[in-house]
């Protein structure tokens, strides 16, 4: 593994951190024994480590010269398993909806299957840019349902949660609108390549 594989193998750690995290005092609440506060800073900050992880991946295989094929398909599998967790756990916080959280499962899945197809092909397809389009729509809704979330631990139950919840669920609805759009792209390269 190269310096910037290791780097993506924090978010494959971070990631069930995050679940832990997050949902762990909704169902043991007396267990945990910290301040809504508390999780709310440790949540953001592995969501901002995650991300950083994200850039610097990239950065560090193209300066040092190690951009692979197991890179190319490693990070996305890293960004993917690490969007998937938070979707999750913010469905089941009901501050998204599951029906698009179920779009974006079978997108990923399809990818997938199409990244397998390729390889049969000796073709490792790394990212393309709608799908980096789709990365940064799929970030901009994790803060903002991040920032819905935080509020509701905060005791902020009222307009600001749901103002913030309203803008997460609008932007997750672009992301996967435009995920959807990035996978017929993918298949239009597929094809191409038969």
């Amino acid at each position: 593994m190269t310096l910037a594989d290791k780097v993506t193998s924090l978010r494959l750690i971070l990631a069930p951190l995050f679940f832990a995290i997050y949902l762990l005092p909704r169902f043991l609440p007396d267990a945990i024994g910290v301040s809504p506060l508390w999780i709310v800073i440790v949540l953001w900050f592995i969501f901002i480590i995650s991300e950083f992880t994200d850039f610097l991946d990239g950065w560090l295989a193209r300066k040092r010269g190690e951009v692979s094929d197991f890179g190319k398909l490693y990070d996305p599998f890293a960004d993917t398993l690490t969007q998937l967790t938070y979707f999750f756990c913010f469905v089941v916080d009901g501050i998204l909806p599951a029906i698009l959280f179920l779009l974006v499962i079978y997108r990923e899945f399809g990818i997938l299957f199409i990244r397998n197809l390729m390889l049969r092909k000796g073709i490792a397809l790394g990212a393309r840019i709608g799908g980096k389009i789709k990365t940064v729509t799929y970030i901009l809704a994790v803060a903002c349902a991040l920032l819905a979330s935080s509020a509701l631990r905060l005791g902020l139950e009222g307009s600001i949660y749901r103002v913030l919840a309203t803008v997460a669920c609008v932007i997750f609805l672009i992301s996967v609108i435009i995920s959807a759009i990035s996978f017929f792209d993918y298949v239009s390269i597929y094809k191409n390549k038969k």
